[in-house]
């Protein structure tokens, strides 16, 4: 009897411990990749940094360029836009236009995930081109009633990629706070079922902390990964910014329950060594 009710005990600690990066993730791609509103909160900030303002200018102005011959003067004017765009990016409008960039781009993402469309998806800077195109008129510089206000598009993510990401990120949305929960009742439930109640709650303690730990260390290799696949022509420095600020939440959540469980791991077992040191449901004789 105290056989089974401690391998059973021991499958349901090993179930929370696996499951705990699991739900950390579910919950993440949920109510951080799959919520827009949260989605756009935390890449708003990017507005504001350097890397990406000069990956957008520089996007921009290739793109005028493209589409404007102003024969000798063409250098002249490539300089002048791409000044104008780095300038642009320092105002209340082009935060407001980033945010209806991003928003829209995010909603395409969702649509494709859940829709199954191969095509890429991507950010539409015309909002922008229209604002510096204004500037540029109103600057007197030559030639800049010519520049076209088309679809600048920055691709954001490939079809292929959004092939591997649709079956796992639509099964973690779809998953979302159960699977925490369900490694909650398994840790909960192990815990009780165990002979030795004391060492069961500094194993899951313990095991929990290291699947934690494991999947920060995944994410920092996912970001090497990632940066050190990208094409020449896309800034690295921006993607860098663009990959932390949609990780922030999960690498916080990551290391907060990493330490709050080597924290309970260590209260429990100075509770046997220190006299008057409790923990309320673990017995003193385990």
């Amino acid at each position: 009897m105290h056989r089974t009710r401690s391998l059973l005990a021991a499958v349901l600690l090993v179930l929370a411990c696996v499951l705990t990066p699991l739900g950390e993730l579910s919950t993440w791609a949920k109510y951080q990749i799959g919520d827009t509103d949260n989605y756009v909160a935390a890449m708003a900030p990017l507005a504001s940094d350097p890397d990406v303002q000069e990956a957008v200018a520089a996007a921009v102005a290739g793109e005028i360029s493209q589409h404007v011959d102003a024969g000798p003067l063409q250098g002249t004017l490539t300089a002048f836009v791409q000044e104008a765009v780095v300038s642009f990016t320092g105002t209340e409008a082009y935060r407001t236009a980033w945010n209806a960039a991003i928003r829209a781009a995010h909603e395409a993402v969702q649509e494709a995930l859940r829709t199954g469309d191969d095509g890429s998806v991507v950010i539409d800077l015309a909002p922008i081109t229209q604002e510096v195109k204004d500037q540029l008129v109103a600057d007197g510089v030559p030639f800049a009633r010519r520049i076209p206000v088309q679809h600048t598009e920055v691709e954001v993510m490939k079809s292929k990629d959004l092939v591997n990401l649709r079956k796992g990120l639509h099964m973690l949305q779809v998953a979302g706070i159960w699977l925490p929960v369900a490694a909650v009742v398994c840790a909960v439930a192990g815990i009780v079922l165990a002979v030795r109640r004391r060492r069961a709650v500094i194993a899951t303690a313990l095991g929990v902390a290291l699947a934690s730990a494991l999947l920060g260390a995944g994410l920092w290799i996912s970001r090497r990964l990632t940066l050190s696949d990208l094409p020449p022509d896309v800034s690295r420095g921006a993607a860098g910014a663009v990959f932390d600020a949609l990780t922030s939440s999960l690498r916080t959540a990551v290391w907060v329950i990493a330490a709050v469980a080597l924290a309970v791991a260590l209260v429990v077992y100075l509770s046997r060594r220190l006299p008057g040191l409790r923990v309320p449901g673990v017995r003193r004789r385990a």
